[in-house]
């Protein structure tokens, strides 16, 4: 190899690997080379960005970080310095304008991963990087050097001075995160893979479904062990889904796998207080039905007051008290997170510990691990995917520190 030149090899062409691969490809001395098993690059994030790409979350960094759960620590450096108005910056550097939405998530003008990720490869075939598409990894030989496999069969060994390891976590594994290569770095303590911002299981009635399957529950809160959120769900025939309960995912998860059944509470009015709905009911029923009452009083639609009974016991008292009760405090179970196969994310991954604050691992010097592949985990609504480009361009840097000790050494 080049004593000047160096080549860095970053597998993965997801949003990790590209954001790193922009950054370090802004210096000529660089190679920068990225793999990628699948026919191109993207695949996950062009997915994502179908219902409206959602890059980022303009709230407040404080309470941006608490979204991170435990992790928050190991992630708070990376975001601060890469942070969500980076981000926006980033976007509209590669001509891409920004917008924040009524929720504070950012979005891009035209609504669309496609014009985003266009532009991005295009920027990064002009910085001169080399993609290798179909390559799989499959090893390494004595020298360290990366085996591959390419779309024909053939063997590939290549060699490098730096490398980012940015797989992915083990969902939509059609799109290339299979979460395969934990069988490669088989000397790393490697944590199990979860489903994360999935949907879950509830024994619908037949009735239910009949009618209501596949409809929007609009403005409603979710609490569970001491956390609330706020937003909208889709009455899935399976159960639940949609990102207000994804966001109570990793709470939800972790107690099924201590209780096995678990029951959250549903708010169908959570900008009315308790007061406010009873004086609302206190006024006389007559021989209004329950679904017409509701909808003189409080507007329900008929999937609102299906879900009111389908939670409540048939002969439950329909008092003004009781029913303001169980409006605001609908208790909700749940039977099971859906698989991996069905959830937008994981968490689990290579530990943190494996990897020093550069994101280098530990135990390879040279070698980098970012994105969704390390443990971390963090809600959709645009904390999901500023942990994959933080994370990329932390790794970037790092290994920027790293090639510079080679050269003075």
């Amino acid at each position: 190899m080049s004593e000047i030149r160096k080549t860095i090899v970053i597998i993965g062409g997801g949003p990790t690997g590209l954001m790193a691969a922009q950054h370090l490809s802004l210096n000529k001395d660089h190679d920068v080379h990225v793999y990628d098993q699948k026919p191109s690059v993207g695949r996950k994030f062009l997915i994502a960005g179908r219902g409206g790409l959602n890059l980022t979350h303009s709230e407040d960094l404080d309470p941006f970080l608490k979204k991170f759960g435990p992790s928050e620590g190991f992630m708070t450096p990376f975001i601060q310095a890469f942070s969500p108005s980076d981000v926006q910056d980033w976007a509209a550097d590669l001509g891409i304008e920004t917008f924040i939405g009524s929720s504070g998530r950012v979005f891009p003008k035209d609504m669309k991963a496609t014009s985003l990720m266009r532009a991005l490869t295009k920027r990064l075939t002009a910085q001169g990087v080399t993609f290798h598409l179909k390559h799989r990894l499959t090893g390494f030989d004595t020298k360290q050097n990366f085996r591959f496999v390419d779309g024909d069969g053939s063997n590939i060994t290549v060699a490098a001075d730096a490398a980012l390891f940015a797989f992915g976590g083990a969902s939509y594994s059609h799109l290339g995160s299979t979460g395969e290569w934990t069988s490669v770095l088989t000397d790393q303590n490697i944590k199990p893979f979860k489903a994360i911002n999935c949907g879950f299981d509830v024994n619908w009635s037949h009735i239910l479904l009949e009618k209501f399957e596949g409809q929007p529950i609009k403005n409603i809160a979710l609490s569970f062990q001491g956390e609330t959120a706020r937003g909208d769900l889709v009455l899935a025939k399976y159960g639940l889904e949609g990102g207000t309960i994804y966001a109570l995912s990793r709470a939800l998860t972790h107690a099924f796998e201590k209780d096995g059944s678990v029951s959250m509470q549903m708010d169908l009015r959570p900008d009315m207080a308790l007061e406010q709905i009873k004086q609302k009911l206190s006024a006389p029923r007559k021989k209004q039905s329950l679904s017409s009452f509701l909808k003189k009083r409080l507007h329900f639609s008929p999937l609102e007051t299906a879900l009111l009974r389908e939670f409540t016991h048939k002969n439950a008292d329909q008092t003004p008290n009781a029913l303001s009760i169980a409006i605001k405090n609908l208790k909700v179970t749940l039977t099971a997170p859906r698989p991996i196969t069905r959830a937008i994310s994981t968490s689990g991954g290579l530990a943190l510990d494996m990897v020093d604050d550069t994101l280098m691992l530990k135990s390879h010097p040279g070698w980098f691990a970012a994105g969704e592949m390390l443990n971390w985990d963090a809600p959709t609504g645009g904390y999901l995917l500023q942990g994959c480009f933080s994370t990329g361009m932390a790794a970037a840097k790092g290994i920027e520190g790293w090639l510079s000790k080679l050269r003075t050494n």
